[in-house]
Protein backbone atom coordinates (compact mmCIF):
# COMPACT_ATOMS: atom_id res chain seq x y z
CA UNK A 1 0.00 0.00 0.00
CA UNK A 2 1.31 3.43 -0.94
CA UNK A 3 0.32 6.96 0.02
CA UNK A 4 0.33 10.42 -1.49
CA UNK A 5 0.57 13.79 0.24
CA UNK A 6 0.28 16.97 -1.78
CA UNK A 7 0.66 20.61 -0.87
CA UNK A 8 2.24 23.91 -1.82
CA UNK A 9 4.97 23.29 0.81
CA UNK A 10 5.82 26.97 0.90
CA UNK A 11 7.94 26.05 2.79
CA UNK A 12 7.67 22.47 4.03
CA UNK A 13 7.85 22.22 7.84
CA UNK A 14 7.43 19.79 10.73
CA UNK A 15 3.65 20.28 10.70
CA UNK A 16 3.70 18.47 7.36
CA UNK A 17 6.39 15.91 8.13
CA UNK A 18 5.51 14.56 11.58
CA UNK A 19 1.82 13.75 10.89
CA UNK A 20 2.79 12.16 7.57
CA UNK A 21 5.32 9.91 9.30
CA UNK A 22 2.77 8.89 11.92
CA UNK A 23 0.35 7.82 9.19
CA UNK A 24 3.09 5.94 7.34
CA UNK A 25 3.94 3.98 10.46
CA UNK A 26 0.37 3.28 11.54
CA UNK A 27 -0.83 2.18 8.10
CA UNK A 28 2.32 0.32 7.13
CA UNK A 29 2.75 2.29 3.91
CA UNK A 30 5.55 1.03 1.71
CA UNK A 31 6.06 4.47 0.17
CA UNK A 32 4.66 7.96 0.57
CA UNK A 33 4.73 10.20 -2.50
CA UNK A 34 5.19 13.80 -1.37
CA UNK A 35 3.99 15.96 -4.25
CA UNK A 36 4.65 19.71 -4.32
CA UNK A 37 1.87 21.53 -6.13
CA UNK A 38 2.85 23.29 -9.33
CA UNK A 39 0.00 25.79 -9.81
CA UNK A 40 -2.52 25.75 -6.92
CA UNK A 41 -6.10 25.74 -8.24
CA UNK A 42 -7.69 27.18 -5.08
CA UNK A 43 -5.34 29.98 -4.07
CA UNK A 44 -2.93 32.60 -5.38
CA UNK A 45 0.45 31.55 -6.70
CA UNK A 46 3.04 30.93 -3.95
CA UNK A 47 5.63 33.67 -3.53
CA UNK A 48 8.48 31.19 -4.10
CA UNK A 49 9.02 29.31 -7.36
CA UNK A 50 8.02 25.70 -7.81
CA UNK A 51 11.66 24.69 -8.31
CA UNK A 52 12.66 26.17 -4.94
CA UNK A 53 9.70 24.49 -3.20
CA UNK A 54 10.59 21.16 -4.78
CA UNK A 55 14.20 21.46 -3.65
CA UNK A 56 13.14 22.27 -0.08
CA UNK A 57 10.96 19.15 -0.04
CA UNK A 58 13.90 17.07 -1.27
CA UNK A 59 16.06 18.43 1.54
CA UNK A 60 13.38 17.84 4.17
CA UNK A 61 12.77 14.25 3.08
CA UNK A 62 16.41 13.21 2.75
CA UNK A 63 17.20 10.38 5.13
CA UNK A 64 13.63 9.06 5.41
CA UNK A 65 13.51 6.18 2.89
CA UNK A 66 9.72 5.85 2.92
CA UNK A 67 9.29 9.45 1.72
CA UNK A 68 9.45 9.67 -2.08
CA UNK A 69 9.63 13.19 -3.51
CA UNK A 70 7.39 13.26 -6.58
CA UNK A 71 7.77 16.31 -8.80
CA UNK A 72 5.19 15.42 -11.44
CA UNK A 73 2.92 18.39 -10.72
CA UNK A 74 5.81 20.84 -11.04
CA UNK A 75 6.26 19.88 -14.67
CA UNK A 76 2.58 19.80 -15.56
CA UNK A 77 0.94 22.59 -17.53
CA UNK A 78 -2.07 24.27 -15.93
CA UNK A 79 -3.49 23.92 -12.40
CA UNK A 80 -2.39 20.96 -10.29
CA UNK A 81 -5.55 18.93 -9.74
CA UNK A 82 -5.26 16.05 -7.28
CA UNK A 83 -7.54 13.84 -9.35
CA UNK A 84 -5.14 14.03 -12.31
CA UNK A 85 -2.21 13.02 -10.13
CA UNK A 86 -4.20 10.11 -8.69
CA UNK A 87 -5.13 8.98 -12.19
CA UNK A 88 -1.48 8.92 -13.19
CA UNK A 89 -0.42 7.11 -10.05
CA UNK A 90 -3.21 4.55 -10.40
CA UNK A 91 -2.11 3.84 -13.97
CA UNK A 92 1.46 3.31 -12.75
CA UNK A 93 0.73 0.92 -9.87
CA UNK A 94 -2.22 -0.96 -11.34
CA UNK A 95 -5.80 -1.53 -10.27
CA UNK A 96 -5.12 -3.78 -7.28
CA UNK A 97 -2.64 -1.67 -5.25
CA UNK A 98 -4.25 0.30 -2.41
CA UNK A 99 -3.50 4.02 -2.62
CA UNK A 100 -4.08 6.39 0.30
CA UNK A 101 -4.54 10.13 -0.21
CA UNK A 102 -3.43 11.94 2.96
CA UNK A 103 -5.15 15.27 3.64
CA UNK A 104 -5.82 17.46 6.66
CA UNK A 105 -9.24 17.93 8.21
CA UNK A 106 -9.65 21.44 6.80
CA UNK A 107 -8.97 20.16 3.30
CA UNK A 108 -11.39 17.27 3.81
CA UNK A 109 -14.15 19.65 4.85
CA UNK A 110 -13.85 21.31 1.44
CA UNK A 111 -13.12 18.23 -0.67
CA UNK A 112 -16.48 18.55 -2.43
CA UNK A 113 -15.16 21.79 -3.98
CA UNK A 114 -12.21 19.99 -5.61
CA UNK A 115 -12.17 19.23 -9.32
CA UNK A 116 -14.01 15.95 -10.07
CA UNK A 117 -14.02 15.23 -6.35
CA UNK A 118 -16.32 12.22 -6.54
CA UNK A 119 -13.74 10.44 -8.69
CA UNK A 120 -11.12 10.70 -5.96
CA UNK A 121 -12.60 7.93 -3.83
CA UNK A 122 -12.75 5.66 -6.87
CA UNK A 123 -9.02 6.09 -7.31
CA UNK A 124 -7.82 6.04 -3.70
CA UNK A 125 -8.69 5.81 -0.04
CA UNK A 126 -8.84 9.13 1.80
CA UNK A 127 -6.91 9.32 5.08
CA UNK A 128 -7.85 12.43 7.05
CA UNK A 129 -5.10 13.53 9.42
CA UNK A 130 -7.10 14.92 12.33
CA UNK A 131 -5.58 16.89 15.16
CA UNK A 132 -7.30 17.25 18.52
CA UNK A 133 -9.93 19.97 18.41
CA UNK A 134 -10.34 19.84 14.64
CA UNK A 135 -13.48 21.95 14.68
CA UNK A 136 -17.18 21.68 14.00
CA UNK A 137 -18.90 18.52 12.75
CA UNK A 138 -18.83 17.75 9.05
CA UNK A 139 -21.82 18.75 6.96
CA UNK A 140 -23.40 18.08 3.57
CA UNK A 141 -21.77 15.84 0.96
CA UNK A 142 -18.60 15.45 2.99
CA UNK A 143 -20.52 14.15 6.00
CA UNK A 144 -22.39 11.76 3.70
CA UNK A 145 -19.10 10.50 2.27
CA UNK A 146 -17.80 9.74 5.75
CA UNK A 147 -21.00 7.90 6.70
CA UNK A 148 -20.94 5.82 3.53
CA UNK A 149 -17.24 5.08 3.29
CA UNK A 150 -15.80 5.65 6.78
CA UNK A 151 -13.82 2.92 8.53
CA UNK A 152 -12.25 2.84 11.99
CA UNK A 153 -9.51 0.26 11.46
CA UNK A 154 -6.46 1.07 9.31
CA UNK A 155 -6.30 -2.61 8.32
CA UNK A 156 -9.49 -2.10 6.30
CA UNK A 157 -7.54 0.00 3.82
CA UNK A 158 -5.38 -2.96 2.85
CA UNK A 159 -8.37 -5.07 1.80
CA UNK A 160 -9.45 -3.02 -1.24
CA UNK A 161 -7.59 -0.57 -3.51
CA UNK A 162 -9.78 2.50 -2.94
CA UNK A 163 -13.09 3.89 -1.71
CA UNK A 164 -12.70 4.10 2.05
CA UNK A 165 -12.24 7.04 4.39
CA UNK A 166 -10.21 6.84 7.60
CA UNK A 167 -10.04 9.69 10.09
CA UNK A 168 -6.70 9.18 11.81
CA UNK A 169 -5.57 11.14 14.91
CA UNK A 170 -2.14 12.72 14.61
CA UNK A 171 0.06 14.84 16.86
CA UNK A 172 -1.10 18.43 16.98
CA UNK A 173 1.70 20.70 15.80
CA UNK A 174 0.52 24.30 15.55
CA UNK A 175 2.92 25.21 12.78
CA UNK A 176 1.95 26.82 9.49
CA UNK A 177 3.89 27.93 6.44
CA UNK A 178 2.35 31.37 6.98
CA UNK A 179 4.00 31.52 10.41
CA UNK A 180 7.37 30.48 8.98
CA UNK A 181 7.19 33.09 6.22
CA UNK A 182 6.20 35.85 8.63
CA UNK A 183 9.09 35.04 10.95
CA UNK A 184 11.51 35.28 8.02
CA UNK A 185 9.95 38.45 6.60
CA UNK A 186 10.30 40.14 9.98
CA UNK A 187 13.92 39.12 10.41
CA UNK A 188 13.30 36.50 13.10
CA UNK A 189 14.37 32.88 12.93
CA UNK A 190 11.84 30.06 12.43
CA UNK A 191 14.35 27.51 13.67
CA UNK A 192 12.76 24.38 15.21
CA UNK A 193 9.64 24.89 13.09
CA UNK A 194 11.24 23.23 10.06
CA UNK A 195 14.33 21.13 9.30
CA UNK A 196 17.66 22.93 9.61
CA UNK A 197 18.59 22.00 6.06
CA UNK A 198 15.48 23.70 4.72
CA UNK A 199 16.21 26.83 6.76
CA UNK A 200 19.79 26.89 5.46
CA UNK A 201 18.47 26.64 1.90
CA UNK A 202 16.04 29.50 2.52
CA UNK A 203 18.81 31.73 3.87
CA UNK A 204 21.22 30.68 1.13
CA UNK A 205 18.77 31.74 -1.59
CA UNK A 206 17.29 34.76 0.17
CA UNK A 207 13.77 33.34 0.11
CA UNK A 208 10.83 35.09 1.84
CA UNK A 209 12.94 37.87 3.33
CA UNK A 210 11.64 40.57 0.96
CA UNK A 211 7.96 39.71 1.20
CA UNK A 212 5.45 42.45 1.92
CA UNK A 213 1.78 42.24 2.81
CA UNK A 214 0.07 39.00 3.68
CA UNK A 215 1.48 35.69 2.43
CA UNK A 216 -0.46 34.00 -0.35
CA UNK A 217 -0.41 30.34 0.69
CA UNK A 218 -0.03 28.07 3.70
Amino acid sequence: MIGILGGTFDPIHYGHLRPALEVVQALGLERLHIVPCGIPPHRSAPPVSADHRLRMVEIACAGEPVFFVDGREIGRDGPSFTVDTLRELRAEVGDAEPICLLIGMDAFRAINTWSRWEEISRLAHVVVMARAGSGAPLEGPVAELLVQAGVDNPDALHAVPSGRVLVFPVTRLDISATQVREELAQGRTPRYLLPDGVLEYIHGHGLYAQMSGKPTST
